[in-house]
């Protein structure tokens, strides 16, 4: 296997990886409402970049299971739709966290395990 064909395979993964915690990391920022943009861009400060192309249809499934709810601020020159965490989405966030630091904490064990 050559350099280039590894590090396909590595990008690949690595985008899978990060696929993984795209929700998390949303939720996380939902707290306060946010809009799609500044949600992208708070997100990249953080070292976690989202396409919009991703972004956008996760904030709509996530608001037809009512995780998310959702208003547009019409007050401005430009329209925007808010986003934040329902209070279903809180607990179902809450829930995610606890379950995240469980799956974070065995991992580090079978990886240290392996040194």
């Amino acid at each position: 296997m050559d350099k280039k064909q590894t590090e396909e395979i590595y990008d690949g993964l690595i985008q899978e990886l990060r696929r993984g915690n795209i929700i998390l990391s949303v939720l996380s920022q939902l707290k306060t409402p946010q809009y799609g943009y500044s949600l992208v861009v708070s997100l990249e400060e953080k070292g976690i970049p989202v396409e919009p192309g991703t972004l956008y249809p996760l904030l709509r499934r996530l608001e037809k299971q009512n995780i998310l709810e959702s208003n547009w601020d019409t007050n401005t020159s430009k329209p925007r739709k808010y986003y934040r965490l329902s209070e279903n989405g809180k607990n179902i966030y809450d829930k995610l966290c606890n379950e995240w630091f469980k799956i974070n904490n065995n991992m580090e064990k079978i990886l240290k395990s392996q040194e």
